[in-house]
């Protein structure tokens, strides 16, 4: 992958630090086994052998006999329990992890934290996920037999993560194709950095956090602060070039009853050390798992509210309210109407995504989604806000992918106080709206009317809905969409370099639909008014963006943010845009708000940040 920084001295603190170690004694030197040397039986042989120099194990399939090792953490739930070892007599090759995880499966395993013990087993290398995942392998012992020599032994010092420690350059680029059997550079790529610690003991220091602790009761940090910091204290994901190498997940070893997990937001602070062996897992890639972790600093992360809008200023938003129906809780439903009326300040127009039927994932033929719609706008009115009318289509029975039953789909909120909507009939699931010229003026079939639904396109996926309204005398389309989520790509951490993006595909054709129909629009009348809004399931750099902003017919207004602003949804510790407005060019100049109230924080209404525009005609 190419590199948005060099990375220099980036060897220099591990080799200082393992110095350091072996002159306090907590380390010896050794030399390596090897299959060529006498140890080709498995005899011998010491964790850096099994390691090796590349991601899968020159022992993988083999039995190796009396590996010896310290006993750094134990990981006593779940059904695969096990414990890490890792050796005090390092070898020179910076590449090697001096760790393995010793797999005991459903068994508690019989050891404590500071044992020296010599274990006997096969080797092997487990995907998370399963191989066909796309993720990397974790070199394990399994089947182990565990001889304890002693007990309460001082444990090897743990390797600080740092920017003088991990790259900023990501990955090698291997053309696509697998990196796992290409030597490790650690001093070069932050992931061939990682898997030459795998297991190891790994700390961070007074580490920001950069993704909000989730329900699974894990959260990420970064352990390279100053590098595409937000202005709330994430870090902005704007490239594919540069996936921000510095996060780190981090879970906990502790017992939860006596050691409760931080519920942190983004920007809150881990102080002090956290430090635990380093794994990899198919929920967040390179993982700390903490042994030790750090005091949580509070920084206060407040949620924003933007400005009304003014008497003569349209305001059109944008918000995915996540997999809603009415067997959603009463309390998501109090939460979103008091984002949209306080926090959003009661836009005029209100483009949802998720909306589910009307009994949410039971899979019996119901469609309609009335009775969520008014439960949503019930609880507007409850919160202090406007009457809400609302125009949707229902799909056609399971062919709008989203949650089995709930035949998500995109809708429309309008205030009738300040805007109205032109309702022509003839929308439904199947036909497509079509374009025409009246009186000088673009004008649609039907108002609500899905765009180009028989498209291959939109295979079992949201299809975009149409509407015109009319604010202050002046007609404005709307379309509000849902673009086919990145489900089956493979993960930015995948060991494959670098990382399949198949989803990207449907989506490039779902944009390049929607940039024609704007095109059809603009036919009619070059100054039609049209906002594209939704949530687009890609970024702003993406393939997706740039045809749907092709022909200079659109412009997204995130481009039009600072750079460290460009972020609405968090994922593994990148605050990254998914959600966007986009505008006519007819519009000109106007008012753009992402509001920040739920992506960044542990409790959340929606995993989704939603949108404002104003536009003064």
């Amino acid at each position: 992958m190419p590199t948005c920084r060099p990375s220099r001295h980036r060897t220099a603190t591990v080799g200082t630090l393992i110095a350091g170690a072996l002159a306090a004694g907590l380390l010896v030197p050794a030399q390596s086994a090897s299959a060529t040397d006498g140890t080709g039986d498995g005899a011998g042989v010491r964790v850096h052998d099994i390691q090796g120099t590349t991601r899968i194990s020159p022992f993988a399939g083999r039995q190796v006999t009396d590996v010896p090792g310290i006993v750094t953490a134990v990981k006593n739930f779940g059904s695969a329990r096990g414990f890490w070892i890792q050796d005090t007599a390092p070898d020179k090759d910076d590449a090697t992890s001096e760790a393995v995880f010793v797999f005991t499966g459903k068994d508690a395993p019989a050891v404590a934290v500071g044992d020296d013990v010599r274990v006997s087993a096969t080797v092997t290398e487990y995907y998370p996920g399963g191989e066909a995942a796309g993720l990397q392998s974790v070199t394990q012992l399994t089947k182990p037999t565990v001889t304890v020599k002693s007990s309460g032994n001082a444990l090897p010092a743990a390797v600080r993560l740092r920017p003088s420690t991990v790259p900023a350059a990501y990955a090698p680029d291997a053309h696509g194709g697998s990196i796992e059997k290409l030597p490790l550079k650690p001093g070069r790529y932050a992931l061939d950095r990682y898997e030459s610690l795998e297991g190891m003991r790994v700390e961070v220091r007074d580490a920001p956090v950069v993704g909000a602790t989730s329900e699974h009761k894990d959260l990420w940090v970064t352990t390279d602060p100053r590098h595409n910091r937000t202005q709330r204290g994430g870090t902005v994901y704007g490239s594919y070039a540069d996936p921000n190498a510095g996060r780190v997940k981090v879970v906990s070893l502790l017992p939860y009853a006596q050691h409760p997990f931080p519920v942190a937001n983004v920007g809150d602070e881990l102080t002090g050390t956290t430090a635990g062996p380093l794994d990899y897992d198919n929920f967040g890639g390179y993982t700390l798992q903490a042994t030790e972790l750090g005091t949580l600093k509070d920084r206060k992360l407040q949620r924003e509210t933007t400005r009304k809008q003014k008497s003569d200023e349209l305001a059109v938003a944008t918000y995915n309210v996540e997999n809603l129906s009415p067997k959603t809780p009463q309390a998501k439903f109090d939460r979103l109407a008091a984002a949209l009326v306080t926090n959003l300040a009661s836009p005029d127009v209100v483009a949802l995504e998720e909306v589910q039927d009307d009994n949410g994932t039971t899979n019996d033929g119901v469609v309609d989604a009335g009775q969520t719609l008014k439960k949503l706008t019930d609880a507007i009115v409850a919160a202090g806000g406007p009457a809400y009318a609302w125009r949707q289509i229902n799909p056609v029975d399971g062919k709008d992918g989203g949650q089995p039953g709930g035949n998500i789909r995109t809708a429309f909120l309008f205030n009738p106080a300040r805007v109205s909507f032109k309702d022509v009939p003839g929308g439904d699931a199947t036909t497509p709206v079509k374009v025409s010229r009246e009186g000088g003026k673009a004008a649609l079939s039907a108002s609500p009317g899905r765009i180009d639904p028989a498209n291959p396109a939109w295979t079992n996926s949201r299809k975009p809905l149409a509407g015109q309204f009319s604010f202050r005398g002046r007609d404005v389309f709307v379309v509000v969409n849902h673009f086919n989520s990145k489900g089956g790509d493979q993960g930015v951490d995948s060991r494959f370099q670098p990382p399949a993006r198949t989803s990207e595909t449907q989506r490039l054709q779902q944009a390049q639909s929607v940039n024609a129909f704007v095109k059809q629009l603009l036919a009619a009348d070059k100054r039609a008014n049209v906002i594209v809004a939704g949530d687009l399931n890609d970024y702003q750099f993406s393939p997706a963006l740039k045809a749907l902003t092709a022909g200079g017919v659109l412009t997204d207004q995130v481009d039009r943010l600072p750079k460290k602003e460009r972020y609405g949804y968090v994922y593994q510790g990148n605050s990254q845009v998914l959600d966007h407005i986009l505008t006519s060019r007819h519009l000109g100049r106007v008012d753009y708000d992402i509001v920040h109230v739920n992506a960044e924080f542990a409790d959340q209404a929606s995993d989704h940040d939603p949108q404002v525009l104003r536009w003064k005609p």
